[in-house]
């Protein structure tokens, strides 16, 4: 995922966090709390699950914050 912030400084930097995720996913999905990067921490199984989803927050220096689903 990826959140952009015109701010200069602190301000502008954001930082992303799970704000929601299913157990099913938790095992699997793996989130980069500077990049947004969502990376698999093992192979995908079909018979294990055909659907994963996470509610990630951004969030810049300044405390304002925004959400988005991941599905």
């Amino acid at each position: 995922v990826i959140a952009t912030d015109a701010d200069e400084g602190l301000n502008g930097q954001v930082k992303y966090s799970l704000k929601k995720i299913t157990e099913k996913a938790s095992r699997l999905l793996h989130l980069d709390s500077e990049t947004g990067a969502i990376t698999l921490g093992r192979s995908l199984n079909f018979e294990e699950g055909d659907c994963y989803e996470m509610e990630v927050q951004a969030q810049d220096g300044g405390g304002l914050s925004d959400t988005a689903k991941v599905v």
